[in-house]
């Protein structure tokens, strides 16, 4: 399982209510006072397992994912959306971080993979918290989890669009992979 993507259009075209708590984080990570949050202001917020703030990837990753009108800023609306997909996340994090340390080690992160319906070797796994945990290279942390999920979710996506047989393989010229490369990282 893996979180959808952000919804980019609301039903009936009338955003939802804002609940109270909602508006209440929206405030108060809204330092500046100008109805918008950047993705610094985001970062000063969020606080992962280890008591350090979310990564910049991270942050800048996540307000990307909820800025529909690409001005690198998300108004209130937006901000629940991002509130709401947060804390999918933070339960999937905290459902595979069985000793409740604030991070998942490498067979908390191998499980958490193949329940979302991925055969990732234990190599490739090794490799993920590598990647992410530059300190150490032995556990991640729920905001690289939350990169790491995003980035695999897209990437798989990409691989699906070019996968029509359903193989498992694909062929794909420099460029190609170069484009998949690029559009999956923004």
């Amino acid at each position: 399982m893996y979180m959808n993507q952000p919804y980019s259009g609301y039903p009936g075209g009338q955003p939802p209510a804002i609940s109270p708590d909602v508006q209440g984080w929206f405030q108060a990570v809204d330092k500046d006072r100008s109805g918008q949050i950047s993705w610094e202001e985001l970062q000063a917020a969020l606080i992962n397992g280890q008591g350090e703030h979310f990564s910049p990837t991270a942050c800048k990753l996540m307000i990307s994912m909820f800025d529909t009108d690409r001005t690198g800023t998300i108004g209130i609306n937006e901000f629940q959306l991002l509130y709401n997909y947060i804390n999918q996340w933070l339960g999937v994090f905290k459902n595979y971080d069985r000793d409740q340390s604030g991070s998942i080690e490498e067979p908390e992160l191998a499980q958490a993979f193949q329940q979302m319906g991925f055969r990732f070797s234990e190599d490739f796994v090794k490799f993920l918290i590598a990647k992410s945990d530059l300190k150490n290279h032995q556990k991640m942390s729920v905001d690289q989890f939350i990169v790491a999920c995003i980035q695999i979710q897209r990437f798989t996506e990409a691989f699906r669009e070019k996968d029509k047989e359903l193989k498992g393989e694909i062929t794909v010229t420099f460029e190609e992979f170069l484009g998949i490369a690029l559009n999956c990282s923004t």
